[in-house]
């Protein structure tokens, strides 16, 4: 069994019985104390589970949806190192998707100078960075959704398919082999669905902390992303399994 998916049973477990004693988990893998607690490391720098003597639980926050204001400082120095390397993938002449999101805002950010490019986008802290610039806002109509400083599409404001999107920078909050991508927002999820079918390149930017995580509503299958870039945080075992399975993903920075 690989690291990452001795990993996976040991959130499914914890998931399903909340508080789980090392002891259970070593039966319930067949695997030594030694080995569990290398797993349990990973899982604690992913900010997925927390120690205590003698066990482990999930942290809670993994379970809800943070605002918006909150993650934009969290994995800051990540998330920026991620939005430098996409800048680079961003051309005169292109027509791109942001995605509302923190580590989408940073991309807008680098591309503040750049001429002839038009971006289409839900979110208002990027429609509101880009407004004294050259680049093109196309900004989507619909409802505020107030947490997130986005703008929740409808189909019969925003025909998506006139939009003709070269590259789609898309933001997650679970990312998993298994499941896919998922987030919290079932109308966030509809926009980024629409999104992912009609452009023509799909780029998920994700801290570390986003992989093998599940949360509420699924987007899309894994099958449907284009390439991931991501920081340097992401552990090994996870990253070669991942390319093992056939998946483009980047680590940015230092490794």
């Amino acid at each position: 069994m690989y690291p990452v998916e001795r990993q996976q049973k040991i959130m499914e477990i914890v998931r399903t019985q909340q508080v789980v004693k090392h002891s259970e988990l070593t039966e319930a893998l067949q695997i030594s104390m030694e080995t569990l607690r290398r797993d349990i490391q990973i899982l604690v720098q992913q900010g997925l589970i927390e120690k205590f003597y003698g066990g482990i639980r999930e942290v809670a926050q993994s379970l809800t949806e943070t605002l918006i204001e909150q993650r934009m400082i969290h994995q800051l120095d990540e998330k920026i190192a991620i939005a430098r390397e996409c800048a680079k993938l961003i051309h005169e002449g292109d027509c791109i998707f942001l995605d509302s999101g923190s580590s989408t805002f940073q991309i807008a950010k680098f591309i503040r100078n750049m001429k002839n490019v038009t971006v289409i986008t839900n979110s208002l802290p990027i429609a509101i960075e880009l407004l004294h610039t050259s680049v093109e806002i196309i900004l989507m109509g619909g409802k505020v959704r107030h947490s997130e400083k986005s703008i929740v599409a409808y189909d019969f404001l925003l025909q998506y398919d006139q939009l003709n999107i070269s590259k789609a920078f898309i933001c997650t909050s679970g990312i998993s082999l298994k499941n896919g991508l998922s987030d919290f927002s079932f109308e966030e999820v509809l926009t980024r669905r629409n999104i992912v079918r009609i452009a023509q390149t799909i780029y998920v930017v994700a801290d570390h902390t986003k992989f093998e995580r599940d949360v509420a509503i699924k987007i899309c299958s894994m099958s449907e992303v284009d390439y991931f870039i991501t920081d340097a945080g992401l552990n090994d075992a996870i990253f070669k399994q991942y390319k093992h399975e056939g998946i483009n993903v980047q680590r940015v920075g230092s490794v």
